[in-house]
């Protein structure tokens, strides 16, 4: 069989009420998270004034929420599988809360930092909860709508969470933001709690006796390998260039401080149609031909943007748009994909580790980032060329992870199909 066949049945499924309703409300979970770790990029220019913090201590301030959220998805992962997913979500969830509100009073650096952790620690493993639902509740040929959607909680963040943190944030100090995810995430909590039914089918299925037994055949079965390594080399990018990227607008390209937020609102709004349009190409074209897709779209854009000296507003607008479309055509079907690999009684498991290693590498990219960059007496970051570079040759590392991962799923349904046309 043609390895880049469509794997998708040409047969769209509708989504019932219900199954709109928990893609609403993970999405705007999602939202709170991943606004939660994006925030305090923006607010870099503000923090490291603020606590009189270098790159490198700023960096370490984005990795230590990273490696915290390591340690918690290696921690969990044997036991993800064992408990109803809706109150292990609620569980991290509310952990992600407490972290949060410790954010919102860190009056010093250390603090900071512990704060960072404690937030790590929990919201690090709701995302891959997050998956585990979604894999548990929607078929393959909806997943890449649906994880269209979830992601677009990415965009949400910037189109509405990073203006007005950074609003926020001006208007009285950079500890507003955590305050304003806080009000945020409550109600979501008790939505959750209230109406959202438990997610237990996968206890039916035979367990392993041991949790560690669970997670150590996890993490050693060998057709997992390529989403390990895939969902490294998607993270190194984001980690190396994102929490620098305000500093490098302002101080580099020359863009005022005030414009930050205009360049975020008019990215988000982009990503916010982008989403759901890749989600639907996803389950369209195929999964990989999205990614592909994507993977150029990035590596052309990353290029540009990476080697960009003093510019207009509107080239940098521009750019930065065409980058997210092609982090959001790479990110999308990529977890559409991911979803397709575990069995279900390994999702929790699987996704818990799969968030370990993807904050671990983020962490290692942000910590390796702050060590490269300098900034030279005018304030202007020096060597973020290098982070292209990296940054590009980790896409291609990506997709060549992802056409394994595509070939081998491919290869399961067509042996899934022909066991059903045999049993006929």
């Amino acid at each position: 069989m043609n390895a880049i066949t469509n794997t998708e049945s040409p047969i769209k499924p509708t989504f019932s009420s219900y199954q709109k309703f928990v893609v609403g409300i993970l999405a705007f979970l999602q939202f709170t998270i991943i606004l939660d770790f994006m925030i305090i990029s923006p607010l870099g220019a503000i923090v490291m004034p603020a606590l009189h913090i270098s790159t490198h201590k700023f960096g370490l301030a984005v990795s230590s929420y990273a490696f915290s959220a390591a340690i918690s998805g290696i921690a969990a992962a044997g036991f993800a599988d064992r408990f109803d997913r809706k109150r292990l979500l609620l569980f991290f969830y509310g952990g992600f809360m407490l972290g949060t509100a410790l954010c919102a009073l860190a009056p010093t650096y250390p603090l900071l930092l512990a704060a960072r952790v404690v937030t790590g620690l929990f919201g690090g493993v709701v995302g891959s909860v997050v998956l585990a639902i979604a894999a548990d509740l929607f078929p393959l040929e909806m997943r890449g709508r649906v994880m269209g959607f979830i992601q677009t909680a990415f965009a949400g963040a910037q189109v509405l969470g990073l203006p007005a943190g950074i609003y926020l944030a001006g208007l009285w100090n950079w500890h507003s933001p955590f305050v304003a995810i806080l009000v945020n995430a409550v109600p979501a909590s008790l939505v959750i709690a209230l109406f959202m039914k438990p997610v237990v089918g996968h206890l039916k299925a035979k367990q392993e006796h041991s949790a560690w037994q669970h997670l150590a055949r996890t993490i050693l079965e060998p057709k997992y390998l390529p989403a390990f390594v895939g969902i490294m080399a998607l993270t190194t990018g984001g980690y190396m260039i994102m929490p620098f990227l305000s500093t490098f607008i302002v101080n580099n390209l020359g863009i005022p401080l005030g414009d930050l937020p205009t360049i975020y609102l008019v990215t988000g709004l982009c990503t916010v149609f982008i989403g759901p349009l890749v989600g639907k190409a996803s389950d369209r074209f195929g999964k990989f031909r999205t990614f592909l897709f994507g993977t150029v779209v990035t590596l052309i854009m990353i290029a540009v943007y990476t080697n960009l000296g003093p510019t207009s507003l509107i080239t940098v607008i521009v750019v930065n748009a065409l980058l997210f479309v092609g982090i959001f055509s790479r990110m999308i079907p990529a977890q559409a994909l991911f979803s397709a690999v575990p069995e279900v009684t390994k999702r929790g498991s699987f996704n818990a580790i799969m968030a370990s290693l993807q904050q671990f590498s983020g962490g290692i990219a942000s910590a390796f980032a702050g060590l490269i960059l300098v900034q030279n007496s005018a304030g202007q970051l020096q060597h973020f060329d290098w982070m292209g570079y990296i940054v590009m040759a980790t896409a291609l590392l990506s997709l060549a992870m992802i056409y394994l991962i595509h070939r081998a799923v491919t290869e399961q349904l067509a042996q899934q199909a022909i066991l059903r046309e045999t049993n006929q």
